[in-house]
């Protein structure tokens, strides 16, 4: 596996070894040691699963207690996933980063405590699995609006089209609004 830094140093991208041959493929998605020696000393307690269709736009969602990080990939279709740094004593705070996984690519994005984080179905259905560092908090449960100014995320949406967005996402706060972490 490799672990490459983002604009973001905290949020990495996780490479996998893959060996293909005719028969498909075979890669450790997770390997708590080789976690560790790249400084992802987590425990993972909850995996959860996310089918969507083309043009879902999940996010910006984030734990305000029970702080979750997160490892994300998607296992069938291309996503754009985010990260939203919301940590106020952080040198990247308000700062976002974006990355293309895909069932293809195989790749997979480490997501930390104290990030927000979306994302975008690109493909006709993207199916999104990942592992959670702490249990969902219905309570602690935060968004901050997938099209906010002032984090000004460049979504890669198709034809320019408004995306499809849940009602709970659409009611999220403004990131000068929002709960955020110290």
């Amino acid at each position: 596996m490799e672990f490459l830094k983002t604009q973001i140093p905290d949020v990495i991208i996780v490479k996998p070894k893959v060996f293909s041959d005719e028969r498909g493929f075979f890669m450790e998605s997770f390997q708590k040691m080789k976690f560790k020696e790249a400084g992802i000393s987590y425990d993972f307690v909850q995996d959860n699963h996310s089918s969507s269709r083309q043009g879902t736009l999940r996010g910006i969602h984030y734990q305000i207690t029970h702080t979750q990080g997160k490892l994300v990939r998607a296992v069938v279709g291309e996503i754009f996933d985010v990260a939203v740094d919301l940590r106020r004593s952080s040198p990247t705070f308000g700062k976002w980063v974006g990355v293309f996984l895909s069932e293809e690519n195989k790749e997979q994005l480490w997501i930390p405590p104290g990030f927000g984080h979306g994302f975008y179905a690109l493909t006709p259905r993207a199916d999104v699995l990942y592992k959670a560092t702490d249990y969902f908090d219905p309570e602690g449960e935060r968004c901050i609006r997938w099209d906010d100014p002032d984090i000004n995320i460049d979504w890669p949406l198709l034809d320019e089209s408004t995306p499809i967005i849940s009602k709970k996402d659409l009611a999220g706060s403004s990131f000068r609004d929002a709960e955020l972490f110290s």
